[in-house]
């Protein structure tokens, strides 16, 4: 980085918020994508931390003018490397930005800087008696990054992805301009929907600074449910038919027996179901107990209709949190020996037939790929083995892997987003024209195309 542009970016926030010392910035350099797949950072590289859209809009402006590269960092936990900076260029970090700036009761909403984490935003809105739903996963990552990553998680069969909680954007676009897009309505359709556009837009088109979020009243009851079955397709049939009945779980996940208990053994836990292989975890929210007892019965009733084999209720806080902790940590305890994590998602009902053919290429690799994932919405999680990145094999394995969920109907990323891991896959899920409407709209945004080179659209 040029003496002059270091200058210019200490005396717009500071001496001390603009690091260009590697040794001090290492963690800046990367996020949680596995070591394979994860690109290469520059060594060029400078990290600056604005206080606030003000400053961010002049670097912007800087960077347009010197045609900087420009990657906005959130918490890092992403893990398909749109955080990490692969041309030379300026981490614009957005951790001073991480004010609680209101809860509002009586409108339902949460207002917070972009910098703010989920785990902060929890506590805040759980102080009043309320209820933020998604929890995508690591309580780290902060909450601009849910917004331009749509995040995703356990609980989106129930209450959706984050999309349906953002109602107001404040944005610094790459040119420099500060934008307001939407606040604290249900409603609004004036005009087109350039706040859904930010969302999901993995920071190509502009740095989310500040978020409007929808919150809802704390669950009054839950209940953990563990359903096993011997075979993955009668688990995989209950699916829908649960659904069908009216109760929508908070979560549905499914995982089988030898995968989930590794993580149990790591953290030093029991799986309390005795019997099956494949079971489905369901998580029930209701208005009291005895709404939560109503729901769990008619799934119960359900799945023993479709062969389940036996049934665990958990109901202390500590039994469901042991539960989810065995489920949610699953990742971490499998990531020393993966070479990457997939998040395709297919159509619900096909779960069992994509299980089969991931066992299939499985097969024909001569490796497990372990999966497992959300059942409810039909987002899965194939790991793939370091020995298929020792064998040269892991590009192959994954383009089978699309190719099977593209043939179910379905899409090659739920919720990891495309990043900079994904780039070259995404023709086989998006049309020519499409694409071409996506680049067409990052150089309307970014004209000078400083923002997040090489992320999200090839």
């Amino acid at each position: 980085m040029k003496t002059e542009v270091l200058a210019e970016l200490r005396s717009i926030v500071g001496d001390d918020w603009v690091v260009a010392d590697l040794n001090l910035i290492e963690s800046y350099l990367v996020d949680v994508t596995a070591l394979p797949v994860r690109p290469v950072p520059s060594s060029d590289v400078v990290v600056v931390k604005p206080a606030n859209p003000e400053e961010i809009s002049r670097i912007l402006r800087l960077a347009n003018e010197k045609l900087i590269p420009v990657v906005p960092r959130g918490g890092g936990t992403g893990c398909v490397g749109a955080v990490i900076p692969t041309m030379g260029g300026i981490v614009l970090s957005l951790e001073r930005l991480d004010s609680i700036i209101e809860v509002d009761t009586d409108n339902l909403m949460v207002v917070a800087e972009a910098g703010a984490t989920l785990e902060k935003l929890l506590k805040a809105v759980e102080a009043v008696g309320l209820s933020f739903p998604p929890h995508p996963g690591d309580e780290g990552a902060q909450l601009g990054g849910l917004v331009v990553m749509n995040a995703g998680g356990t609980r989106a069969v129930k209450y959706g992805v984050v999309r349906q909680y953002v109602k107001g954007l404040e944005v610094v676009l790459p040119t420099g301009e500060i934008v307001k897009m939407g606040g604290k309505l249900l409603k609004n359709n004036t005009g087109l929907d350039l706040m859904h556009l930010m969302i999901d837009s993995e920071g190509i088109l502009g740095i989310v600074t500040k978020v409007t979020f929808r919150l809802y009243p704390k669950f009054a009851g839950t209940a953990t449910l563990i359903i096993s079955f011997d075979d993955r397709h009668a688990a995989i049939r209950a699916v829908p038919k649960i659904l069908q009945t009216g109760v929508i779980p908070l979560a549905l996940e499914y995982v089988e027996r030898d995968v989930i208990e590794i993580s149990a053994r790591h953290l030093g836990k029991h799986w309390p179901a005795e019997k099956g292989n494949a079971h489905l975890i369901a998580i029930i929210t209701g208005s009291n107990e005895d709404d939560v007892y109503q729901q769990a019965g008619d799934v119960l009733k359900i799945c023993e209709g479709l062969g389940a084999v036996d049934t665990v209720m958990a109901e202390t806080r500590e039994e469901q949190a042991d539960i989810l902790k065995m489920r949610s940590e699953l990742y971490s305890v499998l990531k020393p020996t993966v070479a990457d994590v997939l998040d395709m998602a297919i159509p619900p009902a096909e779960i069992a037939v994509f299980l089969d053919m991931v066992d299939e290429i499985g097969k024909k690799y001569h490796t497990r790929i372990i999966t497992y994932g959300h059942a409810g919405d039909g987002n899965l999680h194939p790991h793939l083995p370091l020995e298929l990145h020792e064998r040269g094999q892991l590009k192959a394995v994954k383009l089978d892997l699309y190719q099977a969920a593209i043939k179910l109907g379905g899409t090659i990323t739920a919720e990891h987003g495309v990043g900079k891991c994904r780039l070259n896959e995404v023709p086989l899920n998006i049309d020519p024209k499409s694409l071409e409407l996506m680049r067409g709209l990052k150089k309307l945004f970014d004209p000078n195309g400083i923002l997040n080179p090489g992320t999200a659209i090839p």
